[in-house]
């Protein structure tokens, strides 16, 4: 945390940017109020990065556009009708938007867009008093007026205006809540955490698309613990990801099992500190966090209590993945992601019987072979996916999963593993058994196949030699 000294002192450098004194210089000159605002401010006391330029002033969209068209390089009125012009100026893209006053009728899953008077009404509306921070242009004053400041040296996330009032006006801002806590390590002040508590419902109001944009966003901090637990706690998670509560199974006082929403949130953990370690993916990366979040959802609707005070979870990796496809479809993700993730889940399991026997290379090329494009993702989940607190056991299964990895490593380079295909390809099997395009040429694709899994590489002419074997065994 910046001192306030600090903090303005940074600003100002800032301030002296060629983007921002280009804005501030040209708002100034055409007579209207300019003012860098948000999320920028707000980093600039916390010491952290500033990496977009929000700013706002009362200028109408079609005045920011006559003052910025002629200094920026390229500009955008793709949110104009609620008030944003994007513009690109001195090789900065920027956001300007016009004061804001707007709130939800009660009903609508859209704000009605009402622009306002003055800055201090503008910061008024805003989510979090931490996010109500402005910096007026070009003379440099910091305009405060909920106690952000405060807030910030605090560590606390308040909104400005009456929880239940701010969270009327926007659902989407329960969210946020949790996503800001999650990002900024802050505590939600107990009045702000009552009221999602009790306005948890009002977020069905809310588009499916804006929720799985503010989901996606909580997922994508850097340690989303805190902030899916807040949704839970809130009652909110039970209403836009049901799943994650229902994993807090009940236990039978004579049947024991891990905690199973603890252990995916410690999965959750464990992968990001992967993905980060491994350095292979980007990160952060959405498909792996969803998968590690959600890869025990079909626990509960599989749950069993055995003799013995056995439990199981027979097919929960099956059931799981239907239910996050259906989930993700309900929140409008991408098919790419919803298939990736999806995939991710239905495989979880399958190398744990590797830790108890050792595979055949056949078994090694058809994990490689199902795991397609999500390999690393894979590899990502299932180590994140060992939780036991038996040093003994989480060593075994480290260790083999060390050897399955060096492994597919050695069969990648000896059979170039990633495009296992057999040696004949399907105009191959139609000139040398004479078909034309069908079904059969499927199957006997499928067949040569099967056969390059369990044997490796064996060549044209002996690929021939199988399929001709496996045609006159079919026709006989």
């Amino acid at each position: 945390m910046q001192t306030v000294a600090q903090a303005l002192a940074r600003m100002g450098e800032l301030a002296a940017s060629p983007t921002v004194s280009k804005l501030a210089t040209a708002f100034e000159g055409a007579g209207y109020e300019f003012a860098l605002v948000g999320g920028p401010v707000r980093d600039a006391f916390l010491g952290r990065a500033v990496n977009d330029l929000d700013f706002t002033t009362n200028a109408t969209p079609d005045q920011i556009l006559a003052v910025v068209a002629p200094i920026a390089e390229a500009h955008w009125d793709i949110g104009r009708a609620f008030g944003t012009i994007g513009a690109k100026v001195a090789g900065e893209t920027v956001e300007i938007t016009t004061y804001r006053a707007d709130a939800y009728d009660g009903d609508s899953r859209k704000p009605e867009v009402v622009f306002g008077e003055s800055l201090e009404d503008d910061l008024g509306r805003r989510d979090f008093t931490v996010n109500s921070l402005a910096l007026r242009l070009p003379r440099l004053e910091l305009v405060d007026p909920s106690g952000g400041i405060e807030d910030l040296l605090a560590k606390t996330l308040r909104t400005p205006a009456p929880p239940e009032r701010s969270f009327g006006d926007d659902p989407l801002r329960m969210l946020r809540a949790a996503r800001f806590s999650a990002q900024l390590g802050f505590e939600v002040e107990e009045g702000t955490r009552a009221a999602m508590t009790a306005l948890a419902p009002e977020i069905d109001r809310i588009s499916a698309e804006r929720v799985r944009d503010e989901l996606s966003k909580l997922l994508l901090t850097g340690a989303p613990r805190g902030g899916i637990r807040l949704l839970v706690e809130s009652g909110l998670a039970e209403r836009v990801l049901p799943e994650i509560p229902a994993l807090r199974l009940e236990v039978d006082e004579h049947h024991h099992h891990k905690d199973v929403y603890e252990h995916s949130l410690t999965v959750l953990d464990q992968a990001i500190d992967y993905e980060v370690s491994r350095g292979v993916l980007d990160s952060p990366d959405l498909i792996v966090r969803l998968a590690a979040l959600l890869h025990d959802i079909g626990k509960p609707g599989t749950r069993r209590l055995e003799k013995g005070g056995v439990v199981s979870f027979h097919h929960h990796d099956v059931v799981g993945a239907k239910l996050a496809r259906k989930r993700l479809r309900a929140l409008r993700f991408d098919n790419d992601t919803i298939a990736a993730v999806s995939r991710l889940i239905e495989l979880h399991l399958r190398f744990f019987g590797y830790a108890d026997a050792a595979w055949t290379d056949s078994a090694v090329r058809r994990y490689v072979r199902d795991a397609g494009e999500q390999l690393e993702r894979l590899h990502i989940l299932t180590r994140a996916d060992v939780t036991t607190r038996n040093r003994r056991k989480a060593d075994r299964l480290g260790f083999a999963y060390d050897d399955l990895e060096e492994r597919i490593a050695v069969l990648a380079e000896e059979e170039e593993l990633a495009a296992v295909r057999p040696e004949l390809d399907g105009a191959d099997i139609m000139r040398l058994l004479d078909l034309k395009p069908g079904p059969v040429v499927g199957e006997a694709y499928r067949y040569l196949l099967e056969v390059r899994l369990d044997e490796g590489p064996i060549g044209p002419d002996a690929a021939e030699q199988r399929l001709r074997a496996w045609w006159a065994a079919r026709e006989a």
